[in-house]
């Protein structure tokens, strides 16, 4: 420590020669010098550094610095300043459903999956699994000087924009189309993730992306939202409003696109509304590249170069960069287009966040660096992911009560459908690799160890989109002889493909998976390229895919003519294009693949051969077993972020229709028509419109993404080892052409608030193995406007199974206009009921669930009547019958009262 003190010193004697800056030399040599290290009296260190004032030791460090140093610390790769003692940090991060990105992590189901929970509690649990990983992960990933992206403390996470519209393909990323779940979910969540303790967060959790974003994809860099007070006030803002107010979330990004005529980072209006209106005090981050966007043609072209729109977006209150725009801040300073001063403001906000989170902090003084590695993907936290699985799944038909199926009773079992053994469909997207993922195929195996289990794919998930599977060896020779099978591979120690390879062999396939260990044990694991080499020959002329898979890039050579390549780490996904194939002509081949700075490397070379009639085996399978469960839906590789998919009924990564393609339903209903039990098992990150399979397939049940455990738990479901109670937090249409255009940002006709036609499943829908019935609503009748409400309830679950009830409480106001919502959900809670068990339960309504939005842009409670329903969906004239819903009117007296 005190070298490193006497080393400052001495450079800022030398560089310096002021009273003023030798002093905070001495400052920051006492605060620094105690980082990351080990102290005679280690306690009373500690002691001493909790104390201080963490944003006094921002303001020390950034005085300090330079401004090239200054404005190399505000963009998310930000490089060491070695004489100051910081060592280099990457703000990059991902934890959407369990650590994203950067190797072994435990999988939890898709965000949508988790609001299908309907479960606060279970948000909680989880949400402090992932930070204990984040947290060890990083703390192992530090102990070996690495510090580069999905290796820091600031995650990116949670998605809290508001799924409107079932097109959008990040949608999944969601927690729905309601901004009341959104938010209760999202504040457990970023609780989880931040941690405890008084002094120190666990993790930064960043909320996102801010404000009024939800596709179309492809308009995203150029379109500019242009809500109406209601709307934003009513749908876009509040839970944004409640995770800075209640969950104290430390970070905001903000959205690509523009709010009223401005870019969203580079909007003074929002940073306002974030810092003086709500009390938001973290920083605020771009999205990636969001700042090119200002400039860039075709987008939104406010400004002329990187220099102004970086300081346009520092003056709007965009502290940090995902991108490469802010280096140009020297010469914006430089220029007079913005002051050094100003920079400062984010750069203290940044150093604050870095203090906080225990980054200059010796050795001790947080808590959460002891957290040991194993916990990483270990068996309680894949249990919990079962858990979570399960607690996902919605039960959407159940026509004479086919599920659950007696597993004793079957001797043979089809399972038939692309979704059905296929990995990305349990992952979903911004996810970490696990262990021991379980599909559904696998499941539906270990479920039934004594029967015959048959699988097929039966078609395509969708036309144009390949079946992938390893190219075989029986195609791939080392020369043109096609006398030895497999392709020549070079492994070099490098990155670069630079000198002699470290080790060459014949790779019989290229289907790799490594994790922490390298292809061989003198390279490192995270550091290495492979080259593959050699020659394709097929024996049937057609169009065949070729594709490949890698975490970090790659390249695919035909001919020595480039067919494809990816480059972006950031979303490692398939890619593959259609190439026409000869029968006996030889093609040179060649596949190079970079690991970079990740634990988890996969290489694998894809292709998909011509196949004539893919529903033929099913059909055969089919027609042999005492029952189907057919596994369609959706893919990642159809529906995600700003994609290049070239298939029929997907645009850039949305939706334009809610269908599912025909490739499925052709064959489901040659299925259905054998008149076999069959269950239909939908994997997707979005609603769709399946009127015939509503019709005519008696279970449908719905799994979203479900995560490492999706298969255990789909199979659970099927044969009655858990009994369903998860709820839809999006509305299912029966047409796409029901609702407004995309890209109408309007909520008029939109989401089950707004919508006023005749859903195909409604929000909060979700069947059960049992009966609940709901008796002696208690609420005060007459209530005075800007109070809450209290509402007490008697839950009986009437029928022979124990299982879980989704209790839900929606206020209708029949005085609403058009701009605000007719009916909106206003409180929630899932909780397990043992056959013929009866309880009680109370609730708070807010009075802001209470509230409307005036044609002044103001929040009011308005005097009147209001129907209050509480129950296990939304009200119906049926259900309030059969007592599964219970209603009563209550009445709002006085004056308005704004809040």
């Amino acid at each position: 420590m005190i070298s490193r003190y006497s080393e400052f010193l001495n450079y800022y004697k030398k560089s310096m020669n002021s009273i003023k800056t030798i002093l905070l030399a001495c400052i920051l040599g006492i605060v620094l010098g105690c980082s990351n290290s080990k102290s005679e009296n280690g306690t009373k260190e500690r002691e001493d550094h909790t104390a201080l004032n963490f944003e006094q030791k921002a303001k020390d460090l950034v005085a300090a610095m330079t401004l090239e140093e200054k404005v190399s610390q505000m963009n998310y790769e930000s490089p060491a300043i070695e004489h100051l003692n910081i060592p280099e940090y990457n703000w990059w991060n991902e934890c959407l459903h369990g650590v994203g990105r950067a190797g072994r992590a435990t999988v939890f189901p898709q965000a949508i999956g988790l609001a299908a929970t309907f479960d606060k509690n279970q948000m909680s649990e989880i949400s402090e699994i992932i930070s204990d990983e984040a947290r060890a992960k990083h703390h192992e990933f530090a102990s070996r000087g690495k510090r580069g992206i999905y290796q820091g403390l600031t995650y990116w996470t949670p998605n809290i924009n508001i799924f409107r519209d079932p097109r959008w393909g990040r949608g999944m990323e969601t927690y729905g189309e309601d901004p009341y779940l959104a938010g209760e979910l999202a504040v457990r969540f970023i609780k989880g993730l931040q941690g405890d303790d008084p002094n120190y967060l666990k993790l930064v959790a960043t909320a996102k992306h801010f404000a009024v974003h939800s596709g179309p994809e492809v308009d995203r860099h150029s379109f500019n939202a242009e809500p109406s007070p209601q709307d934003f006030l009513n749908t876009y803002s509040p839970h944004f409003e409640k995770v800075v107010k209640e969950a104290g979330v430390y970070s905001i990004m903000c959205a690509y696109n523009s709010y009223q005529g401005e870019p969203c980072c580079g909007n003074k209006d929002l940073s306002s509304l974030l810092r003086d209106n709500w009390g938001f005090d973290g920083y605020i981050v771009s999205d990636c590249w969001a700042i090119k966007d200002f400039y860039n043609e075709g987008a939104h072209e406010i400004s002329g170069d990187a220099k102004e729109a970086s300081a346009i977006a520092v003056k709007a209150g965009t502290d940090l960069n995902c991108g490469d725009s802010y280096p140009a801040l020297v010469a914006a300073v430089q220029d007079g287009l913005i002051t050094e001063a100003e920079l400062d403001v984010s750069l203290e906000r940044l150093f604050v966040a870095r203090l906080k989170l225990g980054l200059f902090a010796p050795e001790g003084a947080v808590k959460y660096e002891n957290i040991p590695y194993d916990v990483v993907d270990s068996e309680k936290h894949r249990l919990a992911s079962l858990v979570t699985a399960r607690k996902s799944m919605v039960l959407l038909k159940n026509q004479n009560n086919t599920l659950p199926l007696d597993k004793n009773k079957i001797k043979k079992i089809a399972v038939i459908g692309s979704n059905a053994d296929d990995l990305e469909v349990l992952l979903g997207n911004y996810n970490g690799y696990p262990t021991a993922p379980v599909t559904p195929l696998e499941g539906i195996k270990q479920k039934l160890p004594n029967a015959e289990v048959t699988y097929s794919i039966g078609s395509k998930l969708a036309e144009g989109l390949p079946v992938f599977e390893a190219m075989p060896q029986s195609v791939l020779f080392t020369n043109g002889s096609l006398k030895t099978e497999g392709l020549k591979a070079e492994y070099y120690d490098n990155i670069a493909f630079e000198g002699t390879p470290k080790h060459t062999r014949i790779d019989k396939t290229v289907d790799f998976t490594w994790r922490t260990n390298p292809p061989f044990e003198d390279m490192r694991y995270d550091s290495y390229s492979v080259r593959w080499t050699g020659i394709l020959s097929v024996d049937k002329t057609g169009n065949y895919a070729l594709g490949g898979e890698a975490f970090s890039s790659m390249k695919l050579f035909l001919d020595d003519e480039l067919l494809m390549q990816r480059q972006d780490v950031h979303h490692p996904k398939k890619i593959y294009e259609y190439v026409k194939l000869e029968a006996g002509k030889k093609y040179k081949i060649r596949f190079e693949c970079v690991q970079n700075n990740t634990e988890h490397a996969i290489m694998r070379l894809l292709w998909e051969s011509p196949k004539e009639n893919l529903a033929k085996e099913a059909i055969s399978n089919a027609k042999d077993a005492d029952v189907v469960v057919l596994c369609m839906g959706i893919s990642p590789l159809l529906e995600g972020e700003e994609m290049k998919v070239k298939v029929d009924g997907f645009s850039g990564g949305d939706r334009v229709h809610t269908k599912l393609p025909k490739t499925q339903t052709d064959l489901i209903k040659k299925i259905i028509a054998l008149g076999k039990p069959t269950v239909l098992v939908l994997l997707n990150g979005s609603a769709l419109s399946i009127n015939w399979e509503n019709d005519n397939v008696p279970a449908i049940i719905e799994a979203w993404y479900p995560g490492q455990a999706g298969g255990t738990a789909i199979a659970d479901v099927i044969f009655g080892d858990y009994n369903p109670a998860g709820r839809l937090p999006v509305t299912f249409y029966k047409d796409i052409n029901d609702i407004p255009a995309f890209s109408d940002y309007d909520m008029k006709g939109k989401t089950y608030r707004y919508f006023k036609g005749d859903p195909l499943y409604e929000f909060g829908y979700g069947l059960s193995y049992t009966s609940f019935k709901y008796s002696n609503l208690q609420v005060q009748e007459v209530i005075e406007a800007g109070n809450d409400v209290r509402v007490t309830v008697d839950v009986e679950n009437v029928g022979g199974l124990d299982g879980e009830e989704v209790i839900q409480i929606y206020v209708q106001n029949p005085n609403a206009d058009a701009y605000n919502p007719h009916k909106t959900l206003s409180g929630f809670d899932r909780v397990s009921f043992k056959s013929g068990e009866k309880k009680t339960l109370s609730f708070n309504i807010d009075k802001d669930q209470l509230s409307i939005v005036n044609n002044k842009g103001e929040k009011v409670v308005q005097p009147g009547t209001y129907q209050l329903s509480v129950g296990g969906s939304q009200p119906s004239e049926n259900r309030i019958k059969n007592g599964t819903v219970i209603t009563k009117e209550i009445t709002i007296s006085g004056s308005p009262v704004k809040i």
